[in-house]
């Protein structure tokens, strides 16, 4: 067997993962990129409002787009670059997920992929203080000049996950897996009036059908939610998904993020995490709020949004543990891309 895949990122219009607006793909075969492909497009209609917080991130605005067909009508051109390869993106759940909504959303079939999560196996991999795109692109060599363009991004994931292969000497994703004691994962086709709508579509659809609230959300004002006291932590559910990058983690919470940390916790639990109060030298996650970035790890304890557990998590890695911090973007961005209602 050959080294083969197609690596896959994509950019959302907004909250909801099935807004997509740009998609990035590179092919490789034999350990080689062969082929790229990008569009931009509009996304699904109804869900096609263009967020703020999301064009700040990668700066696609709905004028960019205006032109473009909507997501259901290239996704032909997409699945046929696709073929029957296993996918590979960078926090693999969130992108097979845009694929999955998107396609909901537009009342269209959607198939079933073998894929690979270069996050999980990144983190078998590389002793990394994050495993963000940006940190693992340099540990395997692969220069990201502009992160969040997605065929950018695609391109950096297909050089990670050829570079973890190699280390492993693994000839192919199912060789990869299999010497890391993995099961390829899978995620399930879907195909409307038979099979349910995911869970954040089935939300997606009933915030839809209402107009929006009223209130400072509404009004576009930022309105964080200062941490209360640490409360209870819920255990982890015992039939999450073990391919999820969340799942077996013990996660602790520190600074202002856009929820309660109860919702932190609750969200964390339901993915398979043990949430967790305090950063001990079984802590394997910390999220950092505050407007906190994987950035700010260079300038280390002396940076400004370094809160006392940041800077704990800092000083055990230091001495040998292995606990990475997360942005609050990044850990969104594996609950499935939803923006809490308050954050800004």
């Amino acid at each position: 067997m050959a080294l083969d895949f197609t690596a896959i990122d994509f950019e959302t219009a907004n909250g909801f993962r099935g807004s997509p607006c740009s998609v990035g793909l590179v092919k490789v075969r034999g350990g080689k990129p062969v082929e790229t492909a990008t569009w931009l497009m509009r996304p699904p209609a109804g869900h096609d409002g263009f967020d703020p917080r999301n064009v700040a991130i990668h700066g696609i605005r709905a004028e960019d787009v205006v032109g473009e067909p909507r997501f259901g009508e290239l996704f032909s051109e997409i699945g046929g670059f696709i073929g029957d390869d296993v996918l590979a993106a960078h926090n693999a759940a969130f992108d097979l997920g845009v694929i999955r909504s998107a396609l909901e959303v537009s009342d269209m079939p959607a198939p079933a992929y073998d894929y690979a999560c270069t996050v999980v196996l990144s983190r078998r991999t590389y002793d990394l203080p994050s495993h963000s795109l940006p940190f693992v692109a340099e540990a395997a060599g692969v220069p990201l000049v502009n992160h969040h363009d997605a065929t950018e991004d695609a391109a950096a994931c297909a050089g990670i996950l050829v570079d973890i292969a190699q280390r492993h000497g693994a000839d192919s994703v199912e060789d990869l897996y299999g010497s890391l004691h993995l099961a390829l994962p899978r995620h399930p086709e879907f195909v409307p009036g038979r099979d349910a709508v995911s869970a954040p579509t089935a939300k997606a659809l009933g915030i839809a059908s209402r107009a929006a609230a009223p209130g400072a959300a509404a009004r576009g004002q930022r309105t964080w939610v200062r941490w209360p006291e640490e409360g209870v932590n819920p255990s982890p559910n015992p039939a999450a998904d073990p391919a999820h990058p969340l799942f077996g983690h013990r996660i602790v919470f520190t600074g202002a993020l856009g929820m309660t940390r109860a919702e932190a916790k609750s969200r964390a639990a339901a993915l398979g995490a043990q949430p967790a109060s305090s950063v001990t030298r079984a802590t394997t996650l910390l999220v950092v709020g505050d407007g906190f970035v994987a950035s700010d790890l260079a300038a280390g304890r002396g940076s400004a949004r370094m809160t006392s557990k940041a800077r704990r998590a800092l000083e055990l890695r230091s001495s040998g543990y292995r606990v990475e911090v997360l942005s609050e973007g990044e850990f969104l961005q594996m609950l499935g891309g939803e923006w809490p209602a308050q954050s800004a």
